[in-house]
């Protein structure tokens, strides 16, 4: 069985991992850019600062995948407690906002608290994730945190997407323990699968997957782009003119890309793949040649005085994140931003306003503004696979046809399912599409069972 993956992501390495580990040796790992890693890589720019793309934290639900990151990092790690915390009405917030409203100023809580206690409706009969957030949280919490929070991040109409998403994403409400809270005035910081995460020491993200390809050796092809598949006759085309022929292609690329690429494919799948959604991003990285001294890991801003979502402070992942290690000298403030059809973004001075969002939200300061001694900018076509309503009919239309034709695919945007798309997701769906081919598995993590 000549098998071809696509894309050098978390999920074509999980496959490449896996098949290497069964011994199967007919296997050819094609990947269009000059590095691995897809959307979990890192780059290091002109002024020495690395750069992930977008808030990567390492957290797992799986020994084998913990296994694979073991043995690409040894214990070239550090491990940090999860602090993330929200920037609205001045003020800061503990994550999860629901649980920690007691920070609010005294209008605000009253307008959440009164919201949670008027809740009426059943959210097993809401149509939409609009409806569910009004149904969990009232209206306080969805005024204030959960739709412009959400508006910012998705970039899209809050209507038009699916609750089904929701599993360990977003903690839900207690009224109880949110009363006891503000009654105590005690935090509550607990919540979610990530409150530990780990950090490689040195190369950001992107080293886990170089540790995890580079035992593969030369099956792993770089500067190959994929331009045109044909099903029927199982041939991959590349843009460099090579063509491979395959038994079976495991595709992570986005399955829209993947549809297009596809000869003679039923006109009925071909329209499928108009209903999958996705927004795009634009991460700006900015160096300072300052110490920051803020245990922060992460920040959500969901006010409209900044243009970016979240704010990780990069610099306390790992101080190799900035030159020479030196977090006495430098700091480093990693910016996300959502753009897509609905939400326009206008790339030429994202820059400059993210600069003017930290200061609008007192992140930094002018003397600080004057500190920044690098701006690195990285534009994400594909960010995020929005969760819309019509999702699962297209992909109940697209995936079976395909596998009919020995096609899978697979991961974050191969999938196309948000909620099984971290890191650890996505190479395990690698793992259990070969674990599915040689074994008859039954690919519990994109079936929604992990």
């Amino acid at each position: 069985m000549k098998i071809i993956v696509l894309g050098a992501g978390p999920c074509g390495l999980g496959a490449a991992y896996h098949l290497d580990k069964l011994g199967h040796n007919s296997w050819q790992l094609f990947e269009r850019n000059s590095n691995v890693g897809g959307l979990s890589a890192s780059f290091i720019d002109d002024k020495d600062f690395t750069w992930d793309i977008g808030g990567h934290v390492l957290f797992s639900h799986y020994t084998y995948f913990d296994k694979a990151v073991a043995e690409a990092l040894g214990d070239a790690y550090y491990e940090h407690q999860r602090e993330s915390w929200i920037r609205i009405l001045q003020t800061w917030v503990p994550y999860p906002f629901q649980n920690n409203v007691r920070h609010l100023p005294t209008e605000a809580l009253q307008e959440c608290v009164e919201g949670l206690r008027k809740l009426q409706g059943d959210p097993s009969q809401t149509t939409n994730f609009r409806e569910w957030m009004d149904t969990i949280f009232g209206s306080g919490i969805v005024k204030f945190f959960m739709e412009p929070y959400n508006r910012k991040v998705w970039g899209v109409v809050l209507e038009t997407m699916s609750k089904e998403w929701i599993a360990e994403r977003v903690s839900v409400v207690d009224l109880g323990r949110i009363e006891r809270n503000i009654t105590e005035q005690r935090d509550d910081l607990s919540w979610g699968p990530n409150n530990t995460f780990k950090f490689p020491k040195q190369g950001g993200t992107g080293a886990i997957y170089e540790g995890i390809a580079r035992p593969l050796g030369d099956r792993i092809h770089l500067n190959h782009e994929m331009v045109s598949i044909d099903p029927d006759a199982k041939r991959v085309s590349f843009a460099n003119g090579r063509v491979e022929p395959y038994d079976v292609l495991i595709n992570t690329p986005p399955l829209d890309l993947l549809v297009a690429a596809c000869c003679a494919l039923p006109e009925t799948v071909r329209a499928a793949a108009e209903n999958l959604v996705h927004n795009s991003g634009l991460i700006v990285g900015l160096g300072i040649e300052e110490r920051r001294d803020d245990s922060k890991c992460w920040m959500y801003f969901p006010e409209s005085n900044s243009p970016f979502y979240r704010v990780t402070n990069f610099h306390n992942y790992s101080p190799f994140n900035v030159p020479g290690g030196d977090t006495r000298r430098y700091s480093s403030l990693m910016c996300e931003t959502t753009y897509s059809s609905y939400k326009s973004v206008d790339k030429a001075d994202i820059v400059d306003r993210t600069v003017q969002g930290l200061h609008a939200s007192g992140m930094i300061d002018g003397p600080q503004i004057q500190r920044i001694v690098s701006r690195y900018l990285i534009d994400i076509p594909y960010s995020y696979p929005v969760p819309t309503l019509g999702r699962d009919g297209a992909l109940s239309m697209i995936q079976p046809w395909l596998e009919s034709r020995d096609i899978y695919s697979r991961g974050r945007f191969g999938a196309w399912k948000y909620e099984v798309g971290n890191m650890d997701h996505s190479f395990m769906q690698g793992v259990e599409v070969v674990e599915r081919l040689f074994a008859g598995g039954n690919e519990p993590t994109l079936n929604g069972r992990v």
